[in-house]
């Protein structure tokens, strides 16, 4: 009997109800309880193991520590396959944004458009990246992880190709829009698919490979869009992404489920009995909410944050450089060296060096340190609760190397000093930004927690692609009124000036984390 049912209850059943032992109520309440314990949590028996026993499987959460559904048991192989396929989705969707640079000429002689006009088929692509979150958000929350990337990297795909056969600027940058914005979800999810499948003290492995992801496409895009660009001219910078999705696809295609919420459902949905309660709001208050989360929010932590905002500006500076460079490099390798608009991109090979030693450098500090850290704290007895600035010392190396490849690279590229010079400088700069990014993504989250993590990494995705929309479009503009050497020289001023904030958060991070107007870490 409902709450509401025993409050219309006459006078004399009411006399009646309280004339009855206390014991006998007692009894009645926990014929309710398991009632609607049955209601709540059917069960089933399926056999498992060779044995034939048989196991029980709740409807509404994980049959105990060891159920064979939960990402977090599944085998080491199958958790890294599932790992690999958002690295490789990422890798795709942002391979579209560089692939585009060397067909710029191109692009200027057939529309008829100049430069900066041109390089909008770049900007309004990364800003697509910079909004995708915001479709991924609700689509992961109703079909779960496994749809997001079935369906976003074909709708990308789409528009890529209506990109290549344009016969319009508008329907170029149109089209290159759409194709990040709905390509996306694939990368804004790998963070939640990752959560999934690896504990936090294995996390930092997995989310480092991970991150490597929209480095390497950055880095390998202006190698294979020059070759393509200069054998087949502009539109051909648009097909290698279609002839990478195809394979992507096929290999996703064995992937299953990790999210929990969606698992739980379709196991309540086979078991025929109502899905799990959720813990969240529902319908238009979820849509509302998810908009919170992945844009209001971020954009809030942004202003109010200073852990947010101060790794949010650091970061999307080292991205706006990198995305500068798309500019910055023909001016030196074409302009200055004579290489041709296929080698031009072999340069970009030494960032993705870089890349891949930072990946390596933030693995074992990760082992030397946080590791350590996480054991001592289970020793303790504070369960595996450790200080989020123990993941700030890559960040801290990594701040050293930016400004020493920036102005390496500033006053080496001239045509008296040899071209690998300027080309061995963009090494410490891809390992410093890689080593930065990495970090910055771990500290986060840790500090901040699963939900309002993602609206701090959130923040930090529009702030870097934002700015590294903004970058290209005056790149070359600065190179040519200031010159190769004091045009890198700026942005090498500005990496020493914002090399003090892994430093300072540090320091100062347990006394900024007590500051803040969000849930923080407790260690």
């Amino acid at each position: 009997m409902s709450r509401t049912s025993l409050s219309t209850v006459g006078a004399g059943e009411e006399a009646k109800a309280e004339s009855e032992p206390r014991t006998e109520t007692i009894h009645r309440a926990h014929d309710l309880d398991d009632k609607a314990l049955r209601d709540s949590e059917k069960r089933v028996d399926a056999p498992t193991g060779q044995n034939g026993t048989a196991r029980m499987v709740p409807a509404q959460d994980w049959n105990g520590p060891d159920d064979p559904e939960n990402p977090l048991k599944w085998s080491m192989r199958s958790r890294v396959y599932h790992t690999t396929v958002p690295a490789l989705m990422g890798f795709i969707v942002t391979i579209g944004s560089s692939l585009y640079t060397p067909g710029v000429p191109d692009v200027m002689d057939q529309f008829g458009v100049s430069q900066t006009v041109a390089l909008l088929g770049l900007s309004l692509y990364v800003l697509g990246l910079a909004f995708g979150p915001v479709l991924a958000a609700p689509l992961s929350e109703t079909l779960g992880r496994r749809a997001v990337y079935l369906i976003s990297l074909p709708l990308a795909a789409l528009f890529t190709l209506g990109a290549g056969f344009s016969q319009t600027f508008a329907s170029l940058v149109i089209c290159r829009f759409f194709a990040a914005f709905l390509g996306s979800p694939a990368l804004a999810v790998g963070a939640g698919s990752n959560a999934d499948l690896w504990r936090p003290v294995d996390r930092g492995t997995a989310t480092v490979l991970f991150l490597l992801a929209p480095f390497a496409g950055s880095a390998m895009g202006p190698l294979i869009g020059g070759y393509s660009a200069e054998a087949k001219g502009w539109r051909w910078t648009q097909w290698p992404m279609l002839f990478a999705a195809v394979p992507a696809l096929l290999y996703s295609m064995f992937m299953k489920e990790t999210y929990k919420k969606v698992i739980l459902q379709k196991r309540a949905r086979k078991l025929g009995i109502p899905p799990p309660p959720t813990n969240g709001p529902s319908g238009i208050a979820a849509i509302r909410f998810l908009l919170m989360v992945t844009l209001v929010r971020p954009v809030h932590m942004i202003a109010t944050e200073p852990i947010v905002g101060a790794f949010s500006l650091y970061v999307a500076f080292n991205f706006s450089v990198l995305f500068g460079f798309f500019d910055a490099f023909p001016i030196v390798f074409e302009g200055v060296y004579g290489f041709s608009l296929g080698s031009a991109g072999l340069p970009w090979l030494a960032v993705l060096v870089g890349c891949l030693l930072g990946v390596a450098t933030v693995i074992v500090i990760d082992r030397l340190t946080f590791r350590k850290e996480y054991v001592k704290s289970q020793k303790a007895g504070r369960g595996g609760l450790v200080p989020p600035e123990h993941r700030l010392y890559a960040a801290m190396a990594g701040s050293l190397g930016l400004p020493i490849g920036l102005f390496w690279f500033a006053w080496t590229a001239r045509i008296d000093v040899h071209w690998v010079s300027p080309v061995l400088a963009a090494v410490p700069f891809g390992w410093g930004n890689m080593c930065v990014f990495a970090s910055a993504a771990l500290y986060l989250v840790d500090t901040y927690g699963p939900m309002t993590g993602a609206s701090a990494m959130a923040g930090n995705g529009l702030a870097r692609y934002i700015s590294g929309a903004a970058f290209p479009l005056f790149t070359i503009q600065m190179y040519k009124r200031l010159g190769i050497a004091w045009a890198t020289s700026l942005l090498g001023f500005i990496a020493v000036g914002l090399l003090p904030i892994p430093w300072i958060l540090f320091r100062f991070g347990p006394q900024i984390r007590a500051m803040s107007k969000y849930d923080t870490i407790k260690a």
